[in-house]
């Protein structure tokens, strides 16, 4: 089943109840919680008290949004993954979002690709004795970067717990975004949604076209997934709105 939903960074300076608010108000179903700022790594007050929130207002927590850099924990501003893990729990999540380092496909050595993919399994094996999947941001600047580099990778970990999200990235093609997403296709867990054309953000309306190929691709995948809202157009609630009407649609005639 395709739920639609938010990334809660979408609007990262509107404080939590407004977002579920918002969310609530769209019909869409659930929303992925950033990391950063809504639900900071390893504070579980705010983790259980947003998660409550979250479902008392009949909505699902799809995600935790983490900005863990696999191979990087506790370098700089990269969390400790058994604090992001905690945090999940608290939230009552199944699926944590991480980002498989910090250097593009292009740049890195084996030396990097060893890392990653060494600490993706380490990770990997601490979520799943929790119930929990671990999902790669599919994005520039990490091992994810490109349809080859991301099949490379999770062939590399080859871990049940391990999988990718998906989203069309701006420096891809339609054709490449299209056969990406087939590719990746057995390890799909959630899928980043919104239309740009040459990185400038339209309403999501505007990309039906491309949209209805990829969601034939996605609908024939068994278990739940969610279709979650970013990059709105001027950073707009109301846009929001609008595409959120449009998505909703989408997935009712799937």
């Amino acid at each position: 089943m395709l739920y639609g939903g938010l990334v809660s960074i979408t609007f990262r300076d509107l404080p939590p109840r407004e977002i579920i608010d918002m969310v609530q108000k769209s019909g869409l179903k659930g929303i992925e919680w950033g990391g950063d700022i809504h639900v900071p790594h390893g504070n579980l007050y705010v983790a259980r008290e947003i998660g409550n929130m979250t479902r008392d207002a009949g909505l699902s927590v799809a995600a935790f949004g983490s900005y863990y850099r696999v191979g990087w924990q506790g370098q700089g501003d990269v969390p400790y993954f058994e604090e992001v893990l905690e945090t999940a729990l608290e939230l009552q999540t199944n699926i944590i979002r991480v980002w498989a380092g910090r250097v593009g496909s292009e740049e890195a050595d084996e030396e990097i690709w060893d890392r990653v993919v060494e600490d993706s399994v380490r990770i990997g094996n601490m979520a799943r004795e929790e119930g929990v999947l671990v999902a790669y941001e599919y994005h520039g600047g990490t091992l994810t970067d490109t349809l080859e580099s991301t099949r490379e990778l999770i062939k590399r970990v080859n871990h049940p717990n391990i999988l990718t999200y998906w989203q069309p990235l701006p420096h891809h093609d339609f054709n490449s975004r299209l056969e990406g997403l087939k590719d990746v296709l057995p390890w799909l867990a959630n899928v980043h949604t919104y239309h740009w054309v040459d990185r400038q953000r339209l309403p999501l309306e505007k990309g039906e076209g491309e949209w209805s190929s990829y969601l034939e691709v996605i609908k024939g995948l068994s278990g739940d997934r969610y279709l979650l809202l970013e990059f709105v157009k001027d950073n707009s609630p109301e846009q929001f709105l609008k595409d959120a009407e449009v998505l909703r649609s989408w997935l009712d005639k799937q």
